[in-house]
């Protein structure tokens, strides 16, 4: 079976997959959304439309955009995820008595 074949064949079977799992995503999180939240906190009611958007966005801000492994975090080594722990406890003035004496990070305002 030549490349093209292969591809007539498997375009189709991924468009419906998509579909598939739009369509069944959708409705799961619509299902749950009105299920879970009217109830205990009072928030809107969602439609399937509203429900896919919320997938969509979950997706772009908790998914990333195709990355393989754990996220941000994986491709960091502990002195780099320490370094941005102090970068942003400076930054937004996190932190107490225990940051009193720690040295500034290199880059960081005093």
């Amino acid at each position: 079976m030549s490349n093209r074949a292969k591809w007539i064949f498997i375009a189709p079977l991924a468009i419906a997959g998509l579909v598939l799992f739009a369509f069944l995503g959708g409705g799961l999180v619509m299902l749950l959304w009105n299920w879970l939240l009217p109830p205990l906190f009072g928030g809107p009611v969602v439609t399937f439309w509203q429900a896919l958007g919320l997938l969509a966005l979950s997706r772009i801000l908790f998914g990333g955009f195709g990355r393989h492994g754990g996220g941000y975090r994986s491709h960091r080594t502990p002195e780099e995820r320490e370094r941005m722990r102090q970068r942003l406890r400076a930054r937004f003035g996190f932190g107490g008595p225990a940051d009193e004496g720690r040295q500034p990070v290199a880059g960081e305002r005093p």
